[in-house]
């Protein structure tokens, strides 16, 4: 797989385009080859791309190979059954489309409340209340504590989200931003329970 770098990070593409307009898959041959001859079954780059997306995100391959992955790609297992793959990656695409707001689920958490200038003074999350506040009189809520505490990369999403916007007057765009990503954490955390439990499955056998 091709890889660009920018940022001092890596993007691998999952389509490379051609100076004539066409594309192709970012997979070597020999990849493609091994995905089709070990399940009989020609799946979509976006097919596969899923089923990586959900191993990545399972806590029980997170926390098993977490010192491999602070030093080094990754290395994806592949199950033997045709249906294990399949289901996971079909929890790894609904989570790509939920990670890019392409579609977000409608949990009807972080509901933008009360009246101000929008304007973020100093964060702060109220459990009891289970309430984001931006200032005195304004909040996203409801906010459940495992969505407020989630961390991406080291980082508390929300909280810094928000901090980096402090004296700022937060745009209607911002708003709904805040809005859908505390409906999309909820979403993932649901998801990577789910995608642990298919991953524990498909890896019964391996320990």
């Amino acid at each position: 797989m091709s890889s660009i770098t920018s940022n001092n990070g890596f993007t691998f593409p999952l389509w490379l385009y051609q100076g004539d307009g066409t594309r192709k898959e970012n997979f070597s041959p020999d990849f493609r080859a091994f995905i089709d001859e070990h399940y009989e079954q020609h799946y979509t780059p976006e097919e596969v791309l899923g089923y990586i997306y959900a191993v990545l995100h399972a806590p029980a391959y997170r926390e098993k190979y977490a010192e491999f992955l602070r030093i080094d790609f990754p290395r994806i297992p592949f199950p033997d059954e045709r249906s294990d793959f399949e289901a996971l990656s079909k929890l790894g695409w609904d989570l790509i489309e939920a990670h890019l707001l392409r579609e977000v689920p409608r949990l009807k958490l972080g509901a933008y409340q009360g009246k101000g200038r929008n304007e973020v003074d100093k964060p702060r999350y109220v459990e009891a209340e289970q309430a984001l506040y931006i200032n005195d009189t304004q909040k996203f809520a409801p906010v459940p504590p495992e969505v407020w505490d989630f961390h991406i990369g080291g980082y508390q999403v929300l909280s810094k989200y928000l901090k980096d916007r402090r004296g700022r007057t937060l745009t209607l765009d911002e708003i709904t931003n805040v809005e859908n990503v505390a409906n999309v954490l909820a979403f993932t955390i649901g998801q990577m329970a789910k995608i642990d439990d298919a991953y524990e499955a498909a890896f019964a056998d391996r320990g």
